[in-house]
């Protein structure tokens, strides 16, 4: 670069054509030039302010050169920070996907089921205790393996009727590859059923096992099995698990495993069935209203389907009204004091208004108007269970 510079300067090329000099000293000014260029000392008249550019852009250069090395580090740093926010934000859409894959509401309304069946199993105020909460965490953790089991058979089997009537599902989307969904359902059920056996309680181990049994009747398309496509079978495994494999196995669980007190069915455990009687054949029939195109067209029969839309939507908010009522009477029935009837028979009464209410503005034909409807019955199913345990 020395020399690239000083043979393009103008000094040097005065010196190198000059016609006053011999060729000897035009000899020896090349040799010095090409061979040790760093020793050429230009006239300090003619060139002191460009070798002080020279040297300033030299003392720049080696400036810079020096800062770039000392960035070198921070870069790396930057690289290994935004590795590390990649891969949480990985971890974060993954976990995303993971919770639309479950059914949220489902899970949600599975949960509640828990905790109700779980508290009316309690007779005094004695029995809420640190015991109570870990018999309780023993029901809850299995039992979210095992709505992935049952959500995610599901999907896997209706992956052309999901991209029709739920496109938005992981499975359907394109979110979830197959592989991806198969594992995640053969690792709900390994873990499920290992963390009931390490637990010990024989409701929660027959109460997954005979749901997983069940599930696979329901959804898995093969010889004698596929249950839903026959609407009377289908609506007897909703109704099935709901109102007596949940409550059930719970109540059970909790009352006979880990309080230690033998089996009696109470009066608030018979209002539970029969509120979950009711209510799960109501979400067992209105479950396909949203979904009468996509069944139809890959011939899965339903009440939706083969009643009408509107007749079965009705018929179900008949029965989700007459769940309200059946708790609203027993609650004011109750043996209870009178803050606690009052306040279980004014819940139920309000749940019930806000039904009605809501039912009037669906459009059953339309599924961006009965699909939130169908949602929104598992909340009130929900609320309603905060109601259960104060009866009785």
């Amino acid at each position: 670069m020395a020399r690239a510079h000083l043979i393009s300067s103008p000094n040097v090329s005065s010196l190198t054509t000059g016609s006053g000099g011999s060729k000897a000293s035009k000899h020896s000014i090349k040799a010095q030039i090409q061979y040790n260029p760093l020793r050429f000392q230009p006239s300090p008249s003619n060139n002191h302010y460009k070798s002080t550019e020279r040297g300033a852009t030299y003392e720049e250069s080696n400036k810079s050169y020096v800062a770039k090395a000392v960035t070198v580090p921070s870069s790396e740093s930057e690289s290994e920070a935004s590795n590390s926010k990649n891969i949480v934000d990985s971890v974060k859409n993954f976990m995303a996907v993971v919770y639309q894959f479950i059914y949220p509401y489902a899970m949600y309304g599975r949960t509640s089921t828990t905790i109700s069946a779980s508290l009316v199993a309690v007779e005094r105020l004695s029995d809420i205790s640190p015991l109570f909460f870990i018999g309780l965490l023993q029901a809850l953790i299995p039992s979210l393996f095992m709505d992935l089991y049952v959500n995610g058979v599901n999907q896997v089997f209706d992956y052309e009727i999901d991209k029709i009537n739920k496109p938005h599902l992981p499975f359907a989307s394109g979110k979830l590859s197959f592989r991806n969904c198969v594992f995640i359902v053969a690792a709900s059920a390994i873990l499920g059923l290992g963390l009931n056996l390490m637990i010990g309680s024989p409701p929660l181990i027959w109460n997954f096992v005979l749901n997983v049994i069940l599930v696979n009747c329901y959804s898995m398309n093969l010889p004698f099995l596929r249950w839903k496509q026959n609407p009377v079978l289908a609506a007897l495994f909703v109704t099935t698990s709901m109102t007596l494999l949940f409550p059930i196995s719970y109540f059970l669980h909790m009352q006979t495993f880990v309080l230690k007190k033998p089996l009696m069915f109470t009066r608030s455990f018979i209002v539970t069935l029969l509120f979950m009687g009711l209510y799960s054949t109501g979400i067992a029939l209105s479950k396909d209203i949203p979904d009468v195109e996509g069944d139809i067209k890959h011939g899965v029969d339903s009440f939706a389907a083969r009643l009408g839309q509107k007749k079965v939507f009705w018929i179900c908010i008949s029965l989700f009204e007459m769940a309200f009522g059946v708790a609203f009477l027993a609650g004011a029935s109750s043996s209870s004091p009178f803050w606690i009837k009052f306040a279980a028979c004014l819940g139920n009464f309000v749940l019930g208004s806000i039904l009605w209410y809501r039912a009037k503005d669906v459009d059953v034909k339309n599924p961006a108007s009965s699909g939130p409807f169908y949602s929104f019955i598992w909340k009130l199913m929900m609320a309603g269970h905060v109601f259960l345990p104060l009866i009785r």
